[in-house]
Formats: structure tokens, C-alpha cells, sequence
């Protein structure tokens, strides 16, 4: 049995709190649930001296609307009422209903899940296989196993929420010690496997926002080993607007866990653009989508099964939205 190391716990009551908490302990992290964060530090890929509770900070858990008519939820919100949540956007609920099982998705958060660990079949395993094969970039080595010649870790970005959160064009909120921001949802994810995240270590993600969507519907489809409990190992949202007549307004396409961070498939969005979603259209789309995409063989599966997926989910997602 793996067992978690020694760390000391604070719980805090406020924001400033957990803020105060996390720049006055170097080495420091935040924990929600921990469905993540847990599993993680006993295979000691991360070893934090300190977790600074969230949960009983008033006012992080919850689902609204705002005064525009878009979303904003807290991001201690557990997983399963996202997915339960019948007003919600369509790509919003299929996402928060893919992650791992019920029981899980009863536990894990929205906050946990947009800023989850990039993964990857070199870094996710015991401390013995690591010491075994050598140290990879992100274990601390000086060489990327899955692509020794560069010089960047390639570890997936394995978060369901975040590929919904972009195509939907949400928005999220960080707080820390300079005071807070509020940042695009594309914006909080870098393309490097160490550092994916474009947030601040004494920083907390305390909620998300979706702006009114007039009329764009939306989905999410993903690919894993099985259908409960695995990561993705290929996320695809996928959002449309059509008028009257049928044709394509406006069209948005993210591609979730084949690269550090989502990709937009911007060449399909333009392709999309002006046409109707006929068989012929949508299986062009699928065909462009997958041309860019380079995924490297660092989780289930291989790179050359999840590129061809790419254009059948991409079609998939497409067809739904017609």
C-alpha cells in the first residue's frame, strides 16, 4: 500500500486566510477534495510540507447566474452537481460527467479539476519504477523520456473542465496576494508539462464564469481506456451557432489531452464557418482537425490510434450538434 507522506494541515476560514497561509509556507499547496493531489503525493511526484484546506471558506461552492444572464460557479463545487445541473451549457455537463466514477464526482471539484497535473506514462507511476528508469523532466531529470532529443516535458493536459470551459469562452477568477484578477479560461494553460499553469502558487482559482451563449450549442465527447474512472486520453469540445437557414455563424473546437495544454482547432472553426453541417462538411472538419495534431506516446494508448480518434470524435461532436 502507498502511503502518504508527512505534511502538515491548516484549515482556512477566509480567502486572505488561505492567501496569508500559502506565502507565509514555502512549499505550500491548496487542497479541495484531493482526488488528485492525494494519489499523487503517495507515488511522491509532488511532496508538499503544507496543504492549506479550502473547505470551510464561505462562498466557494454553488451555481448562479449572473446579472448578464451567464453562469458562475464556485470552484468547490463538486463535479456531479455540474453534471446534474439541467440549465447548465451541454459541454459543461458532459465534461463534469466524464471525470472518473460517481463516487468521485461527488468528492472532486470544478477548481480541482481545471487546475488537475498534467500526466504521463513516465511521471505517473511508483517512486521505484521512476528510480528504476531514471528521472524524467518533470520527476526532476534532465531528459524528456517521451521526446529525449528536446528539451520541454510533454505530459498531457488531462483536465475534462478545461476544453468545455474554453469553447464555451468562460472566465476565471484567481486570488492572491497582489489582490485578484479575472483571466480567459485559454489563458490559464501554458504549453509545458511542468509549468502548465498559468497561476500563481500562493494564487487560489475561486470561481468560474460563462458568459450568455445565444443560441451556441455545445458538447463533449472523450476518449479512454474505459468508460469509468480513466483520464482522457483524447478531450474534444466542440460548440456551434447556426441561423435560421442552417448555416454556420460561428463554430469553436478544443482539443483536450494531446498536448500540454487544450488546443483550439482553429483552421476547422474557420472551415466550418458559412456552411451547413452536412455528412460531407463534417467529415472535412474531422479530417483538418486531426492534420495538426501531434500527441506523443505518454499515456494509453498510442499517438497514432489518438490522432485518427481526433477526427472521429471531432465528427462525432459535430453530429450531435446538428
Amino acid at each position: 500500500m502507498m502511503r502518504l507522506p508527512a505534511f502538515s494541515l491548516l484549515a482556512a476560514s477566509t480567502l486572505a486566510e488561505a492567501v496569508e497561509m500559502l506565502r507565509d509556507h514555502p512549499g505550500s499547496t491548496v487542497i479541495g477534495a484531493g482526488t488528485d493531489l492525494l494519489p499523487n503525493m503517495k507515488r511522491r511526484q509532488v511532496r508538499p510540507a503544507t496543504l492549506v484546506s479550502l473547505g470551510a471558506i464561505p462562498g466557494l461552492v454553488g451555481i448562479r447566474r449572473d446579472d448578464t444572464g451567464g453562469w458562475v460557479i464556485g470552484a468547490l463545487t463538486v463535479l456531479g452537481d455540474v453534471a446534474r445541473f439541467p440549465d447548465l451549457p451541454g459541454a459543461l455537463r458532459a465534461a463534469a460527467g466524464s471525470v472518473a466514477s460517481p463516487q468521485i464526482r461527488n468528492t472532486a471539484t470544478v477548481g480541482g479539476n481545471l487546475c488537475v497535473d498534467t500526466r504521463c506514462s513516465f511521471i505517473n507511476v511508483t517512486e521505484e519504477w521512476r528510480a528504476a528508469s531514471g528521472p524524467c523532466l518533470k520527476a526532476g531529470g534532465d531528459v524528456c523520456w517521451v521526446a529525449p532529443k528536446g528539451e520541454q516535458c510533454w505530459a498531457v493536459s488531462s483536465t475534462d473542465l478545461a476544453p468545455a470551459a474554453i469553447v464555451l469562452g468562460a472566465s476565471v477568477r484567481l486570488v492572491g496576494p497582489g489582490g485578484e484578477r479575472t483571466i480567459p479560461a485559454a489563458d490559464l494553460y501554458r504549453p509545458d508539462g511542468i509549468d502548465h499553469i498559468a497561476k500563481a502558487r500562493d494564487e487560489i482559482l475561486t470561481e468560474v464564469s460563462i458568459p450568455p451563449l445565444a443560441g451556441l450549442r455545445s458538447t463533449y465527447l472523450k476518449l479512454r481506456r474505459r468508460q469509468a474512472v480513466d483520464f482522457p486520453i483524447l478531450g474534444v469540445a466542440a460548440a456551434v451557432r447556426t441561423g435560421d437557414d442552417g448555416i454556420v455563424e460561428e463554430a469553436r473546437i478544443v482539443l483536450g489531452a494531446i498536448a500540454p495544454a487544450p488546443l483550439r482547432a482553429a483552421a476547422t472553426e474557420e472551415f466550418l464557418v458559412g456552411k451547413r453541417l452536412t455528412p460531407e462538411v463534417v467529415e472535412e472538419a474531422g479530417r483538418i482537425a486531426a492534420l495538426p495534431v501531434r500527441p506523443f506516446d505518454n499515456t494509453d494508448l498510442g499517438s497514432r490510434y489518438r490522432k485518427w480518434m481526433t477526427a472521429t470524435f471531432v465528427r462525432r461532436a459535430l453530429r450531435e450538434l446538428e
